[in-house]
């Protein structure tokens, strides 16, 4: 982002974890509590950017594994006669998508109650920098009525 930039910049989705990395704006006068907030809102980007990464490859590898196995199993080739990929059917899939889900069930919902935890903490400390911001505002606005 340009150095004279006041905002978070939000680059292109990431091409293993599909999510969109931010440029968080750190203002000269950011406050110990503004900074914690800050500080969590980049690790939970670096751990949610961590795990869909580490998420996607496997699914991408284990369902290519599937199809591989599938097609053997049927006697065809990966490729069909005119070099495209061989695919398998809707419900050949489904079976994949409900096996991966169950076999990842545990570590799914792990997940979410972190990321629920986070996003909490994440709101918490937003609603306290707003009332710390709305506080100064006041006192400002007093001082400034009283002269």
């Amino acid at each position: 982002p340009p150095a004279h930039s006041c905002n978070d910049w939000i680059g292109p989705p990431d091409k293993y974890s599909n999510l969109r990395p931010v440029i968080f704006y750190v203002p000269k006068d950011e406050s110990p509590l503004e900074r914690r907030l800050r500080e969590m809102r980049q690790e939970t980007q670096a751990w949610n950017q961590q795990f869909w990464a580490k998420q996607n490859v496997a699914f991408q590898q284990e369902k290519e594994e599937f199809i591989y196995s599938r097609l053997k199993a049927k006697g065809l080739e990966v490729r069909d006669e005119t070099g495209q990929k061989a695919t398998l059917n809707a419900e050949e899939m489904a079976d994949f998508y409900k096996d991966f889900l169950s076999k990842n069930f545990r570590k799914h919902m792990h997940y979410n109650r972190d990321w629920y935890k986070r996003n909490f903490t994440i709101t918490f400390l937003m609603g306290q920098v707003a009332l710390m911001r709305a506080l100064t505002w006041l006192r400002w606005k007093k001082k400034d009525v009283g002269n």
